[in-house]
Parts: structure tokens; sequence; C-alpha cells
């Protein structure tokens, strides 16, 4: 698909979502803040299906009043899963009481599907039910930590904000730098970025989330994509920085690859924590909680 099709493409998709929405203010806030980027415009350049649109604000009241109006759509068909929206600092996540995921019933997530050292990859996808002709359109189905599953392959980033280049710091691969923002109907197609997705060649450019960034290797490897001894290394030395043995720091970098299974890890270990406020982490019980889980 050509650069002219997919703005086409993105706006009809944003302009459709915006059909589903009641409430002005929130109409008006995605109009003025819509940014899509990730693997959405990679499937699209290349043909594949598109799994899901990550979509990110760029300001943190659109995040957060946002975020806040579909967990209050969720909560009120839901009795036995309640969504809260925290901004603490700044940075805004959705929790569920006991749980670290709510989702629709029916609704399940799998991995993710390729973007964003943080994103279409860094968050949960779910699957449309048989049902899914009966419902409303773009209703909220899953919530993560750091997103917020619409129907309708719509995917609410929450975990950044900001203009185009401020969100790419996060991200990890050069081919995930794509970008469409809906506020000013541009488009940016980086050449580097382009050259990585027709040689399907994973080029890393640093992200805050090195970890993530690792284990998200395996799936474009098994999609046909290469990536040289350099880029692992490059990973490899951002990783040395981080302490994994810190809980807040561990817990940050698995929130990013975002899988049900890494939080049921950090479950465990905070148990432990609580149990025995001597508790020590190290690698013997950190493979010991991995091998379980796996």
């Amino acid at each position: 698909m050509n650069s002219k099709n997919i703005k086409k493409a993105l706006n009809a998709k944003i302009e459709n979502w915006l059909k589903n929405i009641e409430d002005d203010e929130i109409k008006k806030l995605i109009r003025d803040n819509a940014i899509i980027t990730g693997g959405a415009i990679v499937s699209m350049l290349t043909g594949e299906e598109v799994h899901d649109y990550d979509v990110y604000f760029k300001t943190m009241e659109a995040c957060d009043k946002i975020a806040r109006y579909y967990a209050i759509k969720f909560n009120s068909t839901h009795s036995t899963k309640h969504v809260d929206i925290l901004n603490k600092d700044g940075r805004i996540t959705c929790f569920i009481k006991s749980s670290g995921i709510a989702a629709e019933e029916g609704a399940s997530p799998k991995e993710e599907e390729e973007s964003n050292g943080i994103t279409d990859e860094t968050e949960p996808c779910v699957e449309a039910d048989a049902l899914d002709a009966e419902k409303p359109k773009y209703r909220p189905v899953f919530f993560s930590t750091n997103a917020i599953s619409l129907s309708d392959k719509i995917q609410l980033v929450i975990r950044f904000y900001g203009e185009p280049d401020e969100i790419h710091k996060n991200y990890d691969f050069v081919h995930c730098t794509c970008c469409f923002s809906f506020y000013d109907d541009k488009l940016v197609l980086p050449q580097r970025a382009l050259e990585a997705i027709i040689n399907k060649e994973l080029f890393y450019v640093g992200s805050k989330y090195p970890v993530c960034s690792i284990i998200r290797t395996r799936k474009f490897l098994a999609r046909g994509w290469t990536i040289n001894a350099g880029q692992y290394l490059k990973m490899c030395l951002q990783v040395s920085e981080l302490n994994l043995k810190d809980m807040d720091v561990f817990k940050d970098q698995l929130a990013g690859v975002d899988s049900a299974y890494f939080e049921e890890a950090v479950v465990r270990i905070q148990e432990q924590m609580v149990k025995n406020p001597e508790f020590v982490i190290d690698n013997t019980y950190l493979f010991e909680v991995i091998n379980r889980i796996f």
C-alpha cells in the first residue's frame, strides 16, 4: 500500500471509531491528540493483515481522560472486575484489584503482534468472539497495566504519551518508527525504517526496555526477519546497566512485555517478599519461578 492510501485508510479507521463515541469532549481529545505508530503501518506497507492499530496520545491530559472514559464504560457493564486509572507523577496505568488484567468474558490476551518496543508488541491483543457483531463497536474488552484494547482492532497505549519523536524514544527497532499523526494528517516514513522493512532486518536503536526487546526478537525471527550479533550486543549492553534484582526495575522491564505469564512471575515474587521481609531475590529463585510458569 502506498503512502496516500495508508493515510486514507488510517483516517477512515479513526473516523469510524469516533462515530462510536458518545462524549464530545473525548471525540475532540482524540481528534487533537491521536497518533498511530508501530506495527500497523509496517503491515500496511508490506500488504499484510493489520492485527491492531496502536493509538498513542500527544498530551497527558488526553491520555488520562480517554483512559478514564473507557474504564467507566467497562465498569458499567462488568460487575466482577473493576478498573481504576491511576496517574502518579505523570505515569498513567490501569489498576485492576487482585489481578494484572481485566477482560470481557470470552476475550483473552495473546502475545503482542508487532511494534513498539512497547507497543503493539508491548501490549496484549484481543481476539474478537463469535458474538461481536451483536455488541457495540469499539467497546473496551481488555485492560492491562499499559494499554486498553478495544474491539475492532484499536489499542490505546497509555504507558507513553507525547509528540511522535518523544514516543519513539521508548521504541527499540527502527522499522517501528513509521508514524501517522491524525491531528495534522501527517504520515512519516523514515528512510532507515523503510530499508529495514524491505530487508526484514532488525536494527536496534536503543530502548528504555532492552529486556523486552530481547524477548521480542523471537517473534520477528519466526516471521523470517534477520538480526546480526551487533544488535544483540547493543541490547545486552543496555541490560547490563539495569539492576534486575531491584523489584521495581524488574517489574518495569517485564511490564514492557506485558504478558500474563510475566505478570504471574511478578506476583509470585511480591508474595514471597511479603511473607519474608528478609527475602533476597537471586537467580536460583528466579530460575525456579520462571521454569514453573513457563
